[in-house]
């Protein structure tokens, strides 16, 4: 058998990213980068106002206060949005400004519209009554972002603060990787789809559901067909019918060592999906290969529920990763430590659904606790939907006591 090591190295060698593409900024959210980016301008592009209020010379307001305060000419109106004023603030003299608006020359301070009387005299002057500190309530040129500064880089997720920050800096298209193209299928006489009753020997087909919406939560846009009969012309036509929308294939069902295995016959057949035992379980059949004439990448997961989703999250995942031009998460696991105790197989990698053990607040322990979410039957979906992480327990262990550090691999959670 192969090792899960060896399994996954054998997928990643075959893939490659997918073709970047330009993207209007509303478009690529949600992508991820394909290029560098560094700012083409300074942010703010001038010095400007944080408050409404007034542009002073400091030297003009130093002695304000509520008991003494300071009345000064107001010779300008500056509105956002306008161009900078040539105009210098000349002694005694200030501006009426707006949040935004460009900073005069000459003013060195802000005074908040609160810290005067707004110029309710109406005679055209101000009376302020309380001194700013030099440079108070200016936003300097550049001083969130200089000119030639790297902002992105590529691989950078896009969502909604780095899509505002390319706003800001000006761009308005910008180089992505596609979402993967994923097309879901399930195979099996039995199957039959949610809100249909179920004839005897059948029973409701959650595979795909699981496979199509665990391949959305991985960044891909998703097509799922459904179940197809255990008819080899018929899955191999669905299958070609769907290429063309496919970057990415993923069957469940089929490819075990028994009769009627219809994915394995039919597509063993091409000579270009390779079937192999993986050391692990659940999910010890395992198939990947190329189909059609774009060589597109599919994976043959086994059929039983917890088996096709603990292979989607150690084989499909990071496929799908590589896809979009992603490195790989590290490889050294997260550890926490057993809640209680149980057995594993000798010779296999064994993944149990695991939930993380809560203090009375709600919160993890300091130490992160894991405790068993259900048993290992790669059937019990119930365990699975409650689980919030998976335990990995090497080949080579086949007990972990009580209180023993173990390796676990987070699932996606509200």
């Amino acid at each position: 058998m192969r090792s899960v090591e060896e399994h996954l190295a054998a997928i990643l060698s075959r893939l490659r990213p997918l073709p970047p593409f330009e993207q209007h900024l509303l478009d690529a959210h949600g992508h991820y980068l394909a290029e560098d980016v560094a700012a083409g301008r300074d942010l703010p592009p001038f010095d400007n106002s944080a408050m409404d209020g007034y542009a002073v010379r400091l030297t003009d307001v130093r002695s304000a206060s509520e008991t003494n305060p300071v009345v000064l000419s107001v010779e300008q109106e500056l509105p956002a949005g306008i161009a900078p004023s040539e105009i210098e603030i000349a002694p005694g003299t200030c501006a009426r400004i707006m949040t935004g608006a460009p900073v005069p020359p000459g003013a060195d301070a802000i005074v908040p519209v609160e810290w005067t009387d707004g110029g309710a005299s109406g005679d055209g002057s101000v009376r302020i009554s309380r001194a700013p500190s030099p440079r108070q309530h200016i936003r300097p040129l550049g001083d969130d972002v200089r000119a030639g500064e790297p902002l992105l880089a590529s691989g950078d997720y896009l969502g909604a603060r780095q899509i505002g920050l390319l706003a800001a800096i000006g761009r308005d298209l910008i180089l992505v990787r596609p979402r993967p193209r994923v097309v879901v299928i399930s195979t099996g006489a039995e199957l039959v789809e949610p809100g249909t009753e179920p004839a005897p020997g059948q029973i409701h087909d959650s595979n795909s559901f699981t496979l199509a919406t665990a391949a959305k939560e991985a960044g891909a846009e998703v097509y799922r067909v459904g179940s197809v009969p255990d008819e080899g012309k018929v899955l191999l036509d669905t299958i070609e019918d769907q290429l063309i929308r496919a970057d990415l294939v993923i069957t469940s069902g089929g490819v075990s060592m028994g009769a009627y295995e219809v994915v394995k016959d039919t597509l063993g057949r091409l000579g270009t999906v390779e079937f192999s035992k993986v050391a692990m379980q659940p999910g010890m059949p395992q198939g990947f290969g190329v189909i059609g004439p774009d060589e597109t990448p599919i994976f043959t997961l086994p059929g039983n529920p917890v088996s096709a989703f603990i292979s989607f999250e150690v084989f499909v995942k990071p496929a799908l990763r590589a896809l979009q031009g992603l490195d790989q998460p590290d490889t050294e696991p997260e550890t926490a430590l057993a809640a209680e105790s149980f057995d594993s197989p000798q010779g296999r990698r064994q993944f149990l659904r695991g939930k993380l053990v809560k203090n009375v607040q709600g919160r993890e322990y300091g130490v992160t606790r894991v405790s068993l979410a259900s048993g290992s039957g790669s059937h019990l979906m119930g365990g699975l939907a409650h689980a919030d992480c998976l335990i990995i327990v090497p080949e080579d262990v086949t007990r972990v006591e009580m209180g023993e550090k173990v390796a676990i691999l987070r699932l996606e959670t509200a």
